[in-house]
């Protein structure tokens, strides 16, 4: 008889595997336990759907400008939607200008049932960043198909790596919109118009929702991307978005008031100056090319804030007030007490009971009358 060799080759040790597990399996389903089963891609991608539409949305046809470029960014960037379909997780996918998806159909499918999914229809997405370029806009939603450093993740000098790895993993998607001919002068609105087979932007923003509790004169300057004298630092963010630039400084023969210069605009076109003076816009220039520069420093504000009653003003002392002697400090002290009520115990004298005839002793001190209600206002015994 041949000797049994030492050690199974892998061949047999796969087959010896297979066999096991296919034991394990039928004694499985022999006493009643779970049984291990694989969802297929069909199965997984089932209820998804492949239907699509494209939009008929009428576009400009003047090419965009560098302001139209910047107007994008601002009004694009950190807006909310609603996913119309599922978005694939760590994908690029190209949406033509009123056209096709791509991919779709079952590519699509495929790209969901081996990436995974940013959000299913009907949840929360938001653009994280926003790229215009000659003839694509680049959408990226929560946070992208790439992560931060993910080429520097990999370098290391020495022992060192240029990036560290902090163990955050894709959370996002891209969406590239793309214009044949050419990006038009297209607006944020028809731009959410044209993204509307994958996500919806019918919500209120938060600027929107804040501008719908203003009186109507200020939801129209805010609207009309117009900023008015008096208004707060909340209210030009509404109308106008953040500044392209700040500065800093002393107001004229004063050595602590500072005021703040929001610019907004760049030459040519028309340019923008705001000062705000602690919460308040309290000069507003306009620089447009060819024409005089139109200062602004009048309240406009229709007594919204009460800025033109002056019966509305109230000016309020720094510190604490001095209190003097007299009825008027007595009034102005704080009290739990009604009106004409005495505190009990504050200038009263405390009555003792009547001592007890038959134990000879006396509750009255020397001379009667009552215990004061302090000691300190006792009188000083006779000298000896």
């Amino acid at each position: 008889m041949s000797p049994r060799p030492a050690r199974y080759s892998s061949v047999q040790a796969i087959a010896v595997t297979i066999l096991s597990a296919g034991a394990f399996c039928a004694w499985c389903s022999g006493h009643g336990r779970a049984q291990v089963f694989v969802v297929g891609e069909k199965s997984a991608t089932a209820d998804v759907s492949t239907d699509f539409r494209p939009t008929r949305v009428q576009l400009p046809t003047t090419p965009i400008t560098e302001r139209g470029r910047r107007e994008l960014i601002r009004n694009l960037e950190a807006e909310q939607g609603f996913a119309h379909r599922p978005l694939p997780l760590g994908e690029n996918i190209t949406l033509m200008a009123n056209g096709q998806l791509t991919p779709g159909g079952e590519l699509y499918k495929q790209m969901l049932y081996k990436k995974g999914q940013v959000a299913g229809p009907g949840e929360r997405v938001a653009i994280t960043a926003v790229q215009v370029k000659p003839d694509r806009i680049i959408l990226d939603l929560n946070g992208g198909p790439h992560l931060k450093h993910r080429f520097l993740r990999h370098i290391e000098l020495g022992d060192t790596p240029l990036a560290p790895d902090d163990g955050a993993q894709v959370s996002g998607c891209r969406v590239t919109l793309v214009f044949e001919g050419g990006l038009p002068d297209v607006s944020a609105p028809e731009v959410k118009a044209l993204l509307d087979p994958l996500i919806d932007f019918g919500v209120k923003t938060s600027v929107q929702a804040y501008a719908d509790t203003l009186p109507a004169f200020l939801k129209d300057a805010i609207a009309h991307h117009d900023v008015l004298v008096g208004m707060n630092r909340k209210m030009v963010l509404a109308a106008m978005g953040p500044p392209l630039s700040k500065t800093r400084e002393l107001e004229e023969g004063s050595d602590d008031r500072h005021y703040e210069e929001w610019i907004y605009g760049q030459v040519p076109q028309t340019v923008r100056f705001v000062r705000i003076e602690g919460d308040r816009v309290t000069q507003v220039r306009i620089a447009a090319l060819g024409q005089p520069i139109a200062v602004h420093d009048q309240d406009e504000m229709e007594g919204y804030f009460g800025n033109g009653d002056p019966a509305a003003r109230r000016e309020v002392a720094m510190g604490d007030v001095p209190i003097g002697d007299g009825e008027a400090a007595k009034a102005s002290k704080p009290t739990i007490l009604k009106p004409g009520e005495e505190a009990p115990g504050g200038e009263q004298r405390v009555k003792l009971p009547p001592a007890d005839p038959d134990s000879g002793a006396s509750n009255s001190p020397a001379g009667g009358g009552t215990v004061p209600a302090h000691p300190e206002d006792a009188p000083s015994p006779p000298p000896r």
